[in-house]
């Protein structure tokens, strides 16, 4: 099979902006991604680790490099972007200036060091630290906090405090007491290709352990006046097709009746990476800036991506978006007038009910102006 390739490049020395060579490669399904990146040097030499261990961004998922081109195929396609862990710390090409992730190490020092001082790390647990940086790079918050102590530093936190009981009420203090500590995870569920959801399942450990989540129904998104949004009704009498709509929809529920709905719209409904984010709604009550940073980032990549307006599935995830502009519009120093819509309201649409639509889009912030 072929693969049509962009391969990110960028040397800090000489470039002010990365860019991106095509390749049209011919592969075979047991080939990977390592096969690949040697076979372009071999071609056009560029810098990067030739080692099983590392890891790429493919389409914007964190990946090995033995990951197979099968796979890759099966999950994208046949067109792929490969860049490096993370675009904003290159140096050259696929390497990276790694001093962000290399400094969080300090913060359990005193957990993992053999002298009085602290400065002497025990091998195993450097050796383990550094075998997390993949999930370092791969947290979507490292795109809105830089400063973020990292999933990295969460994971090793839980090995010790398993290898370490009688020290677990320090290591949680330490990993809560950081400016950007553990109330700054997002998902990693998402981020990495064949994900092992043991390493998310520790840290929502660590969050449980410190009573820093909240459950989402429990959360106060609404900042305005409530709306009752009626119960979807599952009706298949579609009376008004989307097709001349695009639009983004955030799914946080797998009701088939729902996407059945979706997808008899005839609309054009975007895939966007934005939509599977981890809102962080779960520590909103502790940190909302972070909640603000992610959904602006959401809303405006729809609104750049050509969407008309977003749908959502529940009440929450309205009032997250509708209700709390002005804070995103602050965080991200734009103004953010996408309309959202509730499925409910869409379904209305659909199937004529449009004094019933009319009546709770009138009550949003912004108005799609549907009708």
């Amino acid at each position: 099979m072929k693969l049509d390739i962009s391969l990110f490049r960028f040397d800090c020395k000489s470039d002010y902006l990365p860019y991106y060579t095509k390749h049209f490669v011919n592969v075979e399904e047991n080939n990977t991604i390592l096969t690949i990146l040697n076979r372009l040097n071999s071609e056009n030499e560029f810098s990067f680790e030739n080692d099983q261990k590392t890891y790429v961004v493919v389409n914007g998922v964190y990946m090995n490099v033995m990951t197979t081109c099968k796979q890759i195929k099966t999950t994208f396609g046949t067109d792929i972007k490969i860049e490096p862990l993370s675009i904003r710390r290159v140096n050259k090409d696929f390497i990276m200036n790694e001093d962000d992730f290399n400094s969080k190490l300090s913060i359990l020092a005193e957990f993992i060091s053999s002298d009085i001082l602290s400065t002497q790390i025990d091998k195993e647990f450097k050796e383990l630290y550094l075998s997390y940086k993949p999930y370092f790079y791969a947290s979507n918050t490292l795109n809105v906090e830089y400063d973020y102590i990292g999933d990295a530093i969460l994971l090793l936190a839980s090995q010790l405090i398993e290898k370490f009981p009688n020290k677990e009420k320090a290591i949680l203090n330490r990993i809560k007491e950081c400016e950007y500590g553990i109330e700054y995870h997002t998902s990693l569920s998402n981020r990495i290709l064949n994900f092992d959801q043991t390493l998310e399942d520790k840290i929502v450990s660590l969050k449980n352990k410190l009573n820093i989540s909240k459950p989402i129904d429990k959360q106060k998104f609404n900042t305005s006046k409530s709306i009752d949004f009626g119960s979807f009704k599952n009706s298949s009498e579609i009376k008004h097709s989307f097709e001349d709509f695009n639009f983004a929809y955030l799914k946080s529920d797998d009701s088939q009746e729902k996407s059945n709905l979706i997808s008899s719209l005839k609309a054009k409904v975007l895939n966007l990476q934005t939509l599977d984010q981890d809102l962080a709604k779960d520590t909103f009550h502790i940190n909302p800036e972070l909640t603000y940073k992610i959904t602006s980032n959401l809303m405006l990549d729809a609104y750049d991506s050509g969407a008309d307006f977003i749908v959502v599935d529940n009440d929450q995830d309205f009032y997250l978006l509708d209700s709390n502009r002005k804070n995103m519009e602050r965080v991200i120093g734009r103004e953010i007038n996408i309309p959202v819509l509730h499925i409910n309201e869409l379904e209305n649409l659909a199937i004529g009910e449009h004094e019933i639509a009319r009546n709770t889009l009138k009550k949003h912030i912004v108005d799609p102006e549907i009708i």
